[in-house]
């Protein structure tokens, strides 16, 4: 494949990642799995997932998790609603690997972050205290 070819399906590649990645954003909530996001954009899943992780750094269920668990958070900070009940309006359909992920990636389980979240973001707007307890994945973890 000449270079050119080999450029132009790279951005071919990536504007398809970010058609993926912008699902998982609007649709985080619903049933997503690898296969079903690489068969939305004709891919295979090993594919996807390879290329996924090179463009942005986490492979295409771990980014997905993410944004559960950023969800996640801000119910848990805001709303009234149980563990079990954010759990599953996350998209989450296990208890045990919901609160297992979201220990990981936060640090403390999900009641404890309530607990310490209302005390720590008491009286900040609602867009500043997304931003300051955003999770992070630590580069080089293995999701």
């Amino acid at each position: 494949m000449s270079t050119r070819a080999a450029d132009e399906q790279h951005l071919r590649d990536l504007k398809l990642l970010r058609k993926v990645r912008d699902r998982i954003d609007r649709e985080y909530a619903q049933p997503l799995d690898v296969e079903a996001l690489a068969r939305g954009v004709g891919m295979s899943a090993g594919h996807l997932s390879r290329q996924f992780k090179q463009a942005y750094g986490e492979p295409p269920y771990s980014y997905l998790m993410t944004r559960r668990i950023e969800r996640a958070m801000t119910l848990l900070r805001n709303g009234d609603l149980s563990v079990t009940d954010v759990c599953f309006e996350v998209g989450c359909s296990s208890l045990g690997t919901f609160s297992t992920r979201f220990t990981e990636l936060v640090g403390v389980s999900p009641s404890v972050y309530r607990q310490e979240a209302a005390l720590a973001t008491e009286g900040m707007p609602p867009c500043v205290a997304k931003k300051v307890t955003r999770p992070v994945r630590k580069r080089g973890e293995v999701a």
